[in-house]
């Protein structure tokens, strides 16, 4: 059975949630801070995380940096606020949705549904570890080796990067990117693609030539 945790400062909300959850098949925790949520997060394993923004203690951002520091749990964010800047902060932190309040909890449960298939679909269909010359990607284990030197990436970069790779040799545009890793619409500035492939290349090296732009397209991976 999938566990999520749920992390709200509002009662009401965690209740709906788990009342969704669990209809829906998933195992619940709850915390009302982000304190504690990072402190449940060193004890237990998660498949997922459902986390409000502004949350004594810890808000929702500060907390999602602290656990991606020690695990690679999807989280989906809660926010009443809309602002594009929140939602851009929260991707280049490595969350994996962002839903704003109030909102539908059908909606909700179709998003965390999406986001487990997302995660766990690119990993069953490739082989686990992908070598380019001396380039070695772990899928499985989301690793990353430059002639034996482990490199280490954002959340948001091993998902871009693993993107590429199993979608290597395909023209794939800044939309497209932007839809399938970053999992929202987005109607604003896309150089956040670029920022995160500029970043990504620093990180490969030698091996920064790879990843092909194709002016005026977007980028694919080409070894």
């Amino acid at each position: 059975m999938p566990k999520i945790l749920v992390v709200d400062d509002e009662q009401k909300i965690r209740e709906v949630i788990r009342e969704y959850s669990e209809f829906n098949g998933f195992e619940v925790t709850e915390a009302a801070d982000g304190m504690t949520a990072v402190g449940l997060c060193k004890l237990n394993d998660y498949d997922l995380i459902i986390m409000d923004i502004m949350m004594p203690k810890l808000d929702g951002f500060s907390a999602c940096k602290e656990i991606k520091k020690i695990k690679d749990i999807p989280i989906i964010m809660l926010s009443a606020r809309s602002e594009e800047y929140d939602k851009l902060f929260g991707f280049e932190l490595g969350i994996d949705d962002y839903v704003v309040k109030p909102f539908s909890p059908k909606e909700l449960m179709a998003r965390v549904n999406a986001v487990l298939a997302r995660r766990q679909g690119g990993a069953q269909n490739q082989p686990q570890v992908l070598e380019f010359g001396g380039l070695s990607i772990n899928m499985a284990a989301r690793s990353v080796t430059v002639d034996g030197e482990k490199v280490e990436l954002t959340p948001k970069e091993y998902d871009l990067l693993f993107y590429l790779v199993e979608n290597r040799n395909i023209a794939l545009s800044r939309d497209k990117l932007l839809s399938d890793i970053w999992g929202y619409d987005f109607f604003g500035d896309d150089r956040t693609i670029d920022t995160h492939i500029k970043n990504l290349r620093n990180s490969l090296g030698k091996y920064r030539d790879y990843i092909v732009t194709l002016r005026g397209i977007g980028y694919k991976f080409e070894a």
